[in-house]
């Protein structure tokens, strides 16, 4: 049963050090730890209620800007094709995010804690670097995506919606001053206003269905086309992104839960459930990027459409409407806003917890911020409204081929009982994470090999 109804967090030492190199010295985003009470009693669906909120946050991450110009792209060239890879990511997301949550609750640590507590500084400082790039090219997706939607709606010049995106910092700090829910509420809004878009979109877009349920079953073009191989890896990398996993590590830690074994257990329990939801719900919105696209830009013969603006552009003549554009462009800024608040508290998680430093919560997000932004607005201005399809793209790529260095970690925790004691991951689950992360290295060797030979 979960015990929570106190009006304090939970105090940080709420786990234990057995198997860690050295002790945690404060908590994950220390200023909202434990601060969302949970309901000690009551049904499973009440108790639930109180743990939604985190999933979404991740599940953020999981429809970027990045996302949509993979989507975009794979939909229009090779039409349902890809929605197998969506479908498989979105799984594998499934898993590793419920691995995510059993760290943060049963260890007390979120990802970029656990490595710095669990390796020595020439192991976990080069992953600290390897995380920070991760947050760099997700940036790059996000400040893009933000930028051209301000474009395509309000005709604010690509240079500066891309300095706006910067602004992000202090919506946060507002939103965090009334209550970590309000963030949580903010974000949950943003994606009903997204699934609105599509939903009428998908509508006018009126696909074919049965060639959509065909798009969802396997198929070895996926490995023997380099092409496609490509944007499969590009739908990967969106969708499994290496920053979720220190974000959903710490985040489910707002929530305050009992001290024993059996509390935490069943938090554990409602939290994979929360994360879970919130992922079927950015499947269903990953779907219909690719589905869309698939209906309108592969059907009228427009196979290599991929830059946001040319969707934009094109969905009026195809669907006949005017208001579809629109829609995308609201769609599109909304995932923009966002993804940037989300990638900002990763930012803080990710330096926070690997170079444990003690800065006033303003002052952590602006350095966060920066370091992520400051390579995102230097590369989005200078390659300008040209060739941002092929950045984000990029930029997806080079997140999947990040992901082993934050998924062989998580996966050695969470199958560690010195580290975790009774709440270690089952056997079977350990198995498919550890078959996921294999997955994920030989297609980005078999990547690798395609782009040098």
């Amino acid at each position: 049963m979960l015990m929570s109804t106190k009006s304090e967090p939970a105090a940080p030492e709420r786990a234990s050090t057995g198997g860690w190199r050295r002790e945690r010295e404060r908590p994950s985003l220390a200023e909202v730890f434990g601060s969302v009470a949970t309901k000690p009693s009551g049904s499973f669906w009440r108790k639930l209620v109180s743990f939604l909120g985190p999933g979404y946050l991740v599940a953020v991450g999981y429809m970027d800007p990045g996302n949509w110009a993979t989507s975009l792209a794979g939909g229009s060239k090779f039409g349902y094709a890809l929605l197998t890879v969506a479908l498989l990511s979105n799984l594998m997301a499934i898993l590793l995010q419920a691995l995510c949550a059993r760290l943060g609750i049963g260890a007390g640590r979120d990802l970029a804690q656990a490595c710095r507590d669990a390796f020595p500084a020439v192991v976990s400082r080069p992953l600290w670097l390897l995380a920070e790039i991760a947050i760099c090219a997700t940036d790059l997706a996000e400040v893009i995506g933000t930028a051209i939607g301000l474009n395509l709606l309000f005709g604010v010049p690509l240079e500066i919606g891309v300095l706006i995106t910067a602004l992000d910092v202090f919506i946060i700090l507002w939103l965090q001053n009334l209550g970590f829910r309000w963030i949580e509420a903010f974000i949950v809004t943003l994606l009903g206003v997204i699934a609105v878009c599509f939903g009428v979109q998908i509508a006018m877009a009126d696909p074919d269905w049965a060639a959509v349920i065909k798009g969802f079953a396997p198929t070895t073009q996926v490995v023997t086309n380099p092409d496609m191989l490509y944007l499969a890896l590009g739908i990967l990398g969106a969708t499994v992104m290496p920053h979720n996993l220190y974000l959903h590590s710490g985040v489910v830690q707002t929530r305050r839960y009992g001290d024993s074994v059996e509390d935490r257990r069943e938090a554990i329990g409602l939290a994979t459930a929360d994360s879970t939801i919130a992922l079927m719900f950015a499947l269903l919105i990953n779907a219909s990027i690719l589905i869309l696209a698939a209906a309108t830009f592969n059907k009228a013969g427009k196979t290599d459409v991929a830059e946001l603006d040319q969707v934009h552009a094109f969905l009026a003549p195809l669907l006949g409407s005017s208001i579809a554009p629109t829609l995308f462009g609201i769609a599109l800024l909304c995932c923009g806003l966002n993804s940037t608040v989300t990638a900002t508290l990763a930012g803080q998680i990710v330096m926070e917890g690997f170079l444990d430093i003690k800065l006033p919560s303003w002052a952590r997000r602006l350095v966060t911020r920066s370091i992520a932004i400051v390579p995102a607005a230097v590369v989005t201005i200078w390659y300008g409204e040209k060739g941002t399809a092929q950045l984000l793209i990029l930029s997806q790529v080079v997140l999947s081929l990040q992901l082993p260095f934050a998924i062989v970690p998580l996966v050695m925790f969470t199958a560690d009982r010195r580290k975790l004691g009774e709440l270690i991951a089952p056997r079977w689950v350990t198995a498919l994470a550890a078959l996921t992360a294999l997955l994920i290295i030989v297609l980005n060797i078999k990547l690798l090999w395609d782009l040098v030979f």
